[in-house]
């Protein structure tokens, strides 16, 4: 625990252990502060946290990196990161077929309509029951050509597009009817946890753009190894956990357990509703509701490391995954791990082992349930208008960050937890470290 006499006048104070605060707390040591960091729960990271259940693996989280994610380059301690890929593209389900669909080409192999026709052609065979192609291969090349163009385009290009709920802007993207609603429709809903698609498209091209520019992925390990590895770049004593804050000021914060600490500066990295509380008149989004749920199973229904989609929405899960063949660390020898995320609250056991034995086509009846994470706040809502920049910096000596501020990703919590640290040092007269864009570790 911490001594409120280590405490000091000078400190900077980082509230919230999640990947926004310590974003912001890596940002301020590699500039040779060395920030105190204060976490209300027992452990770090937040939403991005892995239970470990009987030699499981099991994420709380739902959404799954992209390799073009900016941050996880930008970020020096996230240098070890090693990400396993999905398989190129997904798997969509529809009318009781498996479809392969939306392998992005990337901007280092755009050839238009007919480098994707290629890729389709060389696509790797796909497990039985399962058509290489939704729509026409004139469909197909469409697609990847309209991917193509996309991971080209600059991000700042993006956010100067008219802004519309993404709903009505698909409908002006030229994509025939059964791309936009076998293949579009179930991958935002995934990406975004958005299961009615009310998040601005400038919001929605970004995520799209970081999919097609990269691959799906998952940390090795589970979730919690990105704080992990952040937290481990911090100095010894850095990180209190089980301190819970319930007053900030520009010089002092105030917490149940140890009373007023004096400090130089303060950064909120705390969820919306938290901040909020902290400082009345914060804006708090309207969130999406997400569960997810894992099931240990012998074998693994799908060797293919993909992420399924359901189109049809079959029932309440949006896309489900063996989370044990993308990677096999989240699961003991001999034994399969199935991830699934429902875009709502938790459904009845019933409805969701009907809707996964639909989609993996097998009995779900010998599957055991180790755990159902529901969060109610899990990710923040992208209505248009939305600003993907919030202001950062509140006061001087006063800032705030999180996935609330930026883009409702693990990137735009890394994006603004280094936004408030490069503020806040050019509040202090500080210089700002510069990064080498050290790049991530791909474990495919």
């Amino acid at each position: 625990m911490l001594d409120p006499a280590d405490a000091s006048p000078g400190a900077i104070v980082v509230v919230g252990a999640g990947v926004a605060g310590l974003s912001a707390a890596q940002h301020l040591t590699r500039a040779g502060l060395r920030p105190l960091v204060l976490e209300a729960a027992t452990g770090i990271g937040g939403r991005m946290s892995t239970e470990k259940v009987d030699g499981f693996r099991l994420d709380r989280t739902g959404q799954p990196l992209c390799t073009s994610y900016p941050e996880l380059r930008r970020t020096p301690a996230l240098a070890p990161l090693a990400l396993r890929r999905f398989s190129p593209g997904v798997l969509v389900h529809s009318e009781g077929l498996r479809h392969r669909a939306g392998e992005p080409t990337g901007p280092r192999r755009t050839g238009g309509a007919l480098s994707a026709a290629r890729a389709l052609a060389s696509a790797p065979r796909t497990p039985r029951r399962t058509r290489p192609t939704l729509g026409t291969p004139l469909d197909h090349a469409r697609l990847g050509a309209a991917l193509s163009r996309l991971a080209a385009t600059p991000p700042p290009r993006l956010l100067t597009r008219p802004e519309l709920p993404i709903t009505q802007a698909l409908s002006t993207r030229g994509l025939p009817p059964s791309t936009l609603h076998g293949f579009v429709r179930p991958l935002l809903s995934a990406l975004l946890c958005d299961p009615d698609l009310t998040t601005s498209s400038r919001c929605a091209d970004l995520a799209l753009h970081a999919y097609a520019a990269g691959r799906l992925a998952l940390p090795e390990g589970g979730a919690d190894a990105l704080p992990e590895l952040l937290a481990t770049t911090l100095a010894p004593d850095t990180v209190h956990t089980g301190v819970r804050v319930t007053a900030v000021a520009t010089n002092a914060v105030t917490t149940s357990e140890l009373g007023q600490l004096p400090c130089r500066a303060v950064v909120l990295a705390t969820g919306a509703h938290d901040a909020a509380h902290l400082l009345p008149g914060l804006r708090v989004p309207p969130f999406h509701e997400v569960t997810v749920v894992h099931h240990a199973v012998p074998e693994p229904p799908l060797t293919d490391p993909a992420l399924l989609l359901d189109a049809d929405r079959l029932g309440p899960v949006a896309h489900t995954t063996v989370a044990s063949q993308v990677d096999p660390t989240r699961a003991p020898a001999g034994r399969a791990l199935i991830s699934s995320t429902i875009l709502g609250p938790p459904p009845t056991d019933r409805e969701l082992r009907s809707q996964l034995a639909a989609l993996y086509g097998t009995s779900t009846s010998d599957w055991e349930t180790l755990a159902v994470h529901h969060d109610p706040h899990a990710v923040p809502a992208m209505p248009a208008p939305h600003d993907p920049r919030r202001p950062v910096r509140l006061l001087d000596g006063l800032y705030v960050c999180g996935d609330h501020r930026d883009t409702s990703t693990p990137q735009g919590a890394l994006h603004s937890g280094r936004r408030a640290a490069h503020a806040l040092l050019t509040d202090l007269g500080l210089h700002t470290p510069t990064t080498a864009n050290p790049p991530t570790t791909d474990a495919a």
